[in-house]
């Protein structure tokens, strides 16, 4: 079979070769999204290795075919749009909106302030506030935001990191004030603090806290909140600041080794918080190449948890990720295209196996989505669902040549990346060395100087190009949000118990200059009204705050 495949092999490139002499190839290198060599052509002789060692079936260790044994013909990926601006009022109107057209998650947007922990009167916040998310001071806001929402109905991702277990805390106490206990709860917090070092920015402590307070919530949550997902560990962000799809799923990984090791340290067991680790990844428009980074990216997650942690269980071993398509693809100019962007890249999502998915909105190159554009973002899945007929094979793309070979490919780079920072001593230290940043900021360049040079072309950007009005219709945020939210928070300081706040502050003090999980405490000074802000400036006092390396 292989001779007769190679003879066959050699004639045809003999025959193409005399073909381009007289009919070129439209460019002399052919590359994937990422710069990768796309092949002219795979045949089996690209695919190595046995099926049963590097596919297997859906639901079984590699889980290359994916982490459920039906996977949508059970039923459809979570369709969970990422949505919130403003107040809490304007925010819960958005989510409830977006529930009645046909969303199956809550995805919190949280603004800038919160994310960082400062209160919205906090000088620092002046002008931030509400801008990109949602402005969440205290547990009367969160209360607020869900009001109306059963959250033993829905899941809930929220998008928050240095101040995870205070948003989780507000979480877990909006629960228990609609009478849901803990252990009914199902969402996420993405808590993960590693990638804002190297890509978002929206981190407060330095590492070595940052990672006590995260394995605190693996904890906390293994006991007491059991269906919440601890982490989202992410690849997005990373992807978005400008590294290629192989850097996007090793530096993810990494981080999650990082995650994985740090709980084991802390005493954890492994097969008691690897099960409710999850991921989240980016999606460009290189459909092939994004569904074979999916494909990859559970295999070798897959045998990091069997073979470096020893883990017994497969759920443990499992790579459950949520998916964004590519803000950074979006452009300004011709702004209609993005939908075609976004329903190829939400494609690509689900050919790879993903569980939930958010689909940006065609004006988020411009600012925050409007209710329109939202509506045709989550149509966008919804067709994809029900239409297209995608989800009714399991793996469809299983077997092509080129899909087994890229995934190959993008798996060896991996490994080569994941052996290059253990030889760092771990993503910390090639975080704190500026080694991932540097790669990233390499892959960046490159892609940029592509686009300027016209050698990569972005529909209606640097190619296509039209006379364009000025956009209409899009959402602003009034600047009396601001003037709102402190408002607010002067009436909740009047109003509350001001020694009990004191007394849960102390002793989140107390605690935190040692080894006690914080969670319970800080559910205590959530509980009492204590803010956001007065919580992180407590811990600030004790841990500091992270500077970050300058990378040129």
């Amino acid at each position: 079979m292989d001779d007769k495949l190679k003879q066959g092999l050699e004639r045809w490139n003999l025959g193409i070769e005399k073909s381009l002499a007289r009919f070129p190839e439209r460019r002399k290198d052919f590359v994937t999204g990422s710069n990768a060599p796309a092949e002219r052509l795979c045949t089996p002789l690209d695919i190595e290795g046995d099926y049963s060692d590097k596919l297997g079936f859906p639901g079984e260790y590699p889980f290359t075919r994916g982490v459920q044994n039906s996977m949508y013909r059970g039923r459809f990926w979570t369709m969970r749009q990422y949505a919130g601006f403003a107040t809490a009022e304007e925010s819960n109107k958005r989510y409830k909106y977006l529930l009645q057209q046909g969303q199956t998650g809550l995805s919190v947007a949280f603004d800038l302030p919160t994310q960082i922990g400062y209160d919205s009167d906090h000088p620092l916040s002046r002008g931030e506030v509400g801008k990109v998310g949602v402005a969440i001071d205290s547990l009367a806001d969160m209360e607020t935001l869900f009001d109306g929402i059963p959250l033993d109905k829905v899941s809930t991702s929220m998008t928050i990191n240095a101040p995870a277990p205070i948003l989780l805390a507000m979480y877990i106490a909006v629960g228990g004030k609609q009478g849901v206990p803990p252990d009914k709860l199902n969402g996420t917090i993405q808590n993960d603090i590693l990638k804002e070092y190297v890509a978002r920015g929206t981190y407060i402590f330095p590492p070595e806290p940052s990672m006590k307070l995260i394995t605190d919530i693996f904890e906390y949550c293994a006991k007491e909140v059991p269906n919440w997902n601890t982490i989202s560990i992410s690849g997005y962000h990373i992807r978005e600041a400008g590294a290629t799809a192989i850097q996007e799923v090793a530096f993810t990984l990494a981080d999650g080794i990082a995650y994985v090791d740090a709980a084991i340290k802390a005493g954890l067991g492994v097969d008691d918080f690897a099960p409710r680790l999850s991921f989240f990844f980016n999606a460009h428009n290189d459909l092939l190449e994004e569904v074979a980074k999916y494909r990859a990216a559970r295999r070798v997650w897959a045998r990091i948890m069997k073979e470096r942690f020893k883990a017994e269980s497969p759920k443990s071993m499992m790579l459950r990720f949520h998916t964004q398509t590519g803000g950074s693809t979006l452009t300004a100019q011709q702004p209609d295209n993005n939908v075609v962007r976004v329903t190829i890249q939400a494609l690509a999502a689900v050919l790879g196996g993903t569980q939930s998915l958010h689909t940006n909105s065609r004006d988020e190159a411009l600012a925050l989505p409007s209710e329109a554009s939202v509506r045709i973002a989550l149509r966008s899945q919804q067709i994809i669902a029900y239409e297209s007929g995608v989800a009714e094979t399991i793996d469809p793309l299983a077997g092509s040549y080129y899909v087994e070979h890229l995934t190959d490919s993008i798996e060896e780079g991996v490994w080569k990346y994941i052996r290059k920072i253990d030889s760092l001593g771990g993503a910390v230290k090639a975080i704190e060395n500026g080694y991932v940043q540097q790669e990233i900021q390499d892959a960046a360049y490159a892609y940029q100087m592509d686009i300027e040079s016209g050698e990569r072309v972005v529909v209606g950007l640097n190619k296509f190009q039209v006379e364009e009005k000025a956009p209409e219709g899009l959402l602003r945020v009034d600047p009396i949000v601001g003037e709102q939210q402190v408002k607010k928070l002067a009436e909740l300081r009047a109003r509350r118990d001001g020694a009990k706040v004191k007394a849960t502050l102390a002793a989140i003090d107390a605690a935190s200059r040692g080894t006690e999980n914080l969670m319970p405490l800080i559910l205590d000074a959530v509980c009492a009204y204590a803010t956001l802000g007065e919580i992180c400036d407590v811990l600030r006092g004790i841990y500091g705050e992270y500077q970050q390396k300058v990378i040129l």
